[in-house]
């Protein structure tokens, strides 16, 4: 039987209310039957002109591991990003605070000092190992793609991540999982014409690390949306 409209409402608020970015994970790998139930979900994602252009390279076992070690270990040694696409520069005004806002809290969570830039380097990069997550999946485009295909991503990966989340299963949207795309491609055998935009940390969420009590604000909708009647 279908659901109620006031049903689907709520259910969807609580997803969207409940998803956030996991920072520790539990080492337990999501069942493959799982896992192709949620990616198979999310592509139902919308994309302009229905060409779909998200390719997908989802990353377990073994092949996760050798990502792990060596983006943690290009980023320790100080190697260069080497991204497909631009690196955001300086954000500013409301964007800058924002981000500070986040990092803070993030930082508070995890018994990190301002001042303490060796700890600060520390905790960046525990993006290169995933958080520990047992899964990444890395976002690519063809070559041919441009701004448009890059939003169809994105879509994906929000529907992508809300049935992660329906599932139980812990996510985390990483831009610094693209800063060495060649190291990501040779890892998983994908051909030059990709390009990767992002990557995802997922698996089962550990409670218990404290970057997981963080919490972000929202902006107040008047400052970001704007009816025209």
């Amino acid at each position: 039987m279908l659901m109620q409209r006031s049903d689907l409402i709520d259910s969807l608020d609580v997803l969207l209310s409940t998803r956030r970015s996991v920072r520790g994970f539990k080492p337990e790998p999501v069942p493959p039957d799982v896992l192709q139930r949620i990616f198979t979900m999310a592509a139902r994602a919308p994309s302009n002109c229905n060409v779909q252009p998200w390719v997908v390279h989802v990353t377990s076992g073994a092949t996760a591991e050798l990502l792990r070690d060596r983006l943690h270990a290009a980023a320790g040694e100080g190697l260069s990003a080497q991204p497909d696409f631009p690196l955001t520069g300086p954000y500013p005004g409301a964007y800058r605070v924002r981000q500070v806002e986040a990092a803070r809290a993030l930082f508070a969570a995890t018994g990190v000092s301002r001042e303490d830039v060796a700890a600060r380097a520390r905790s960046f990069q525990r993006n290169f190992r995933f958080f520990e997550a047992p899964h990444a999946a890395f976002i690519m485009l063809p070559d041919w793609a441009e701004i448009r295909e890059a939003v169809d991503c994105g879509l994906f990966a929000q529907s992508l991540m809300l049935a992660m989340t329906a599932h139980g299963i812990g996510s985390c949207a990483q831009g610094a999982l693209s800063h060495y795309a060649p190291i990501v491609r040779e890892a998983i055998g994908a051909p030059p014409n990709l390009r990767l935009l992002f990557g995802i940390a997922f698996g089962y969420e550990d409670a218990d690390h404290p970057a997981n009590s963080v919490r972000t604000s929202r902006a107040a909708i008047e400052h970001t949306t704007q009816f025209h009647t």
